[in-house]
């Protein structure tokens, strides 16, 4: 006769976050690694409805502090809640299937089309498993996130014939099929050319409208690619935080020059950043 041990039941589902709590939050997070400091000191509060940006540059510490949100890393030092939890004292495999992650890396090699990618965010992998059928419920929200994401004429396609924007969107509303709380964003610009980034970050301003209590965490070191819908900013230089709050204090020429270490001048237009050299200052020697 067997028996169960504690430790082969499956874990509990972690319980969800009391009403009003904050969705994510580090507390002097320090991640350290072979005695390098990737991230010192942040202290991060993000609520639900908020929709973030994370600036840097490269080796700035960005994709560290992802991986510290997403609940795939732990700090080294500090506290860290996601979702009302703190890692440490939480399965991380059922916390994981509440957050929303984008890789624009998706590995799939196959001819699945655009509508069965979207439903493989229901079974969290690359491909349909043979014996799964999704209901007619799941298979009718795939539809509405297609249509949202501007993709709905591309539903049947396969996914080697779609542009990168394509995948691009069509992998948002993958990660959006478990009806995450928070959506995590790592570059999801990177290799579109300007229709395509354009369509995207158009098509984040409507998701964020659709879903107006999903906060959303969009990391990346161009200006250009925030979209207007954008509410708060962290600036890190080196691992560590040179300024966070709402957008419209943070994004400013001066701290913006200082997180990426050049004179650099920041204009908005429509709800939209650009930057551009300062003028009069050298680009090769800032003089």
């Amino acid at each position: 006769m067997s028996t169960t041990t504690d430790s082969d039941a499956a874990p509990a589902p972690a319980p969800a976050p009391a009403p009003g709590a904050p969705l994510l939050r580090t507390v002097d997070v320090d991640v350290v690694r072979e005695g390098r400091y990737l991230l010192r000191s942040i202290s991060l509060t993000i609520d639900p409805g908020e929709h973030w940006a994370v600036l840097g540059t490269n080796g700035a510490g960005k994709s560290t502090l992802l991986a510290l949100l997403g609940a795939t890393n732990h700090p080294s030092r500090g506290e860290v809640q996601v979702l009302g939890h703190r890692l440490g004292q939480v399965d991380l495999r059922e916390l994981r299937t509440r957050i929303g992650h984008v890789n624009p890396r998706h590995p799939l090699r196959s001819r699945l089309p655009v509508r069965s990618v979207v439903l493989t965010g229901l079974t969290n992998s690359v491909e349909l498993p043979p014996r799964w059928r999704p209901t007619a419920e799941q298979v009718a929200q795939a539809e509405r996130l297609i249509d949202t994401l501007g993709i709905g004429h591309r539903a049947d396609s396969p996914w080697p014939t779609l542009s990168q924007g394509e995948r691009g969107r069509t992998l948002i509303a993958r990660a959006l099929m478990p009806s995450p709380q928070l959506l995590l964003l790592d570059e999801p610009a990177t290799g579109l050319d300007l229709p395509a980034r354009e369509q995207l970050l158009t098509a984040l301003d409507e998701l964020r409208l659709a879903h107006p209590s999903l906060a959303t965490v969009l990391v990346t070191h161009h200006l250009e690619e925030l979209p207007a819908s954008t509410t708060h900013a962290l600036l890190l230089r080196e691992g560590e935080c040179l300024g966070l709050g709402p957008v419209d204090e943070i994004m400013t020429t001066e701290l913006v020059s200082a997180c990426f270490d050049h004179p650099i001048r920041i204009t908005r237009d429509e709800g939209r950043w650009s930057a551009r050299a300062a003028a009069g200052r050298s680009v090769l020697t800032g003089a």
